[in-house]
């Protein structure tokens, strides 16, 4: 069931471009490595854990880069295979190893969810406001901004309360 090198590299690339704007695709940074790893369950956290990632990323790595190429990934890999699949072949290994990565790409759809707890459901329901809070909002539950927040003064003149706002004009103009 050999798997064909290209559905490896497309997910390589996949990879290598994961959150860089200025990444080529044609190599892979370390915390990309790690990731795909993860993504793709190579570190299964008994066999292969992120240092042993790390380590062989370190390895494979030329000694100034910061970077893997796809043939130097592959190295890694080929390490990597054989401490994932213990009791192996190592071309065994490493075909399954291809097979979890095959096809892959980042898993990064979908990473924030909304959380839509009861608690927060009932933390944002305006109609349970009381006091003060409650005035900020009318009552289809929307905001009344500025209005429901400060109070603005009454200018015209009146007192608060004063029922009769608006007849002094008619009482003076027919007593």
């Amino acid at each position: 069931m050999a798997l064909s090198m290209a559905e490896v590299e497309t997910s390589f690339q996949k990879f290598a471009v994961h959150g860089d704007t200025k990444a080529t695709g044609k190599e892979m940074n370390g915390k990309n490595f790690v990731k795909m790893c993860k993504d793709c369950h190579i570190i299964d956290g008994k066999n292969v854990t992120t240092t042993d990632v790390d380590i062989v990323f370190s390895k494979v790595k030329a000694k100034s880069a910061r970077v893997i190429t796809f043939e130097q990934f592959n190295e890694a890999l080929t390490e990597l295979a054989s401490k994932r699949f213990k009791g192996k072949s190592k071309e065994e290994a490493v075909q399954q190893l291809y097979g979890l990565i095959a096809g892959k790409e980042p898993a990064n759809a979908g990473v924030t969810k909304v959380a839509k707890a009861a608690a927060v459901d009932r933390l944002t329901d305006t109609t349970k406001y009381t006091g003060s809070h409650k005035e900020r909002f009318d009552d289809s539950g929307k905001g009344k901004g500025k209005a429901g927040r400060e109070n603005i003064p009454d200018t015209s003149g009146y007192v608060g309360a004063y029922k009769g706002s608006g007849t002094y004009d008619e009482k003076v103009k027919n007593p």
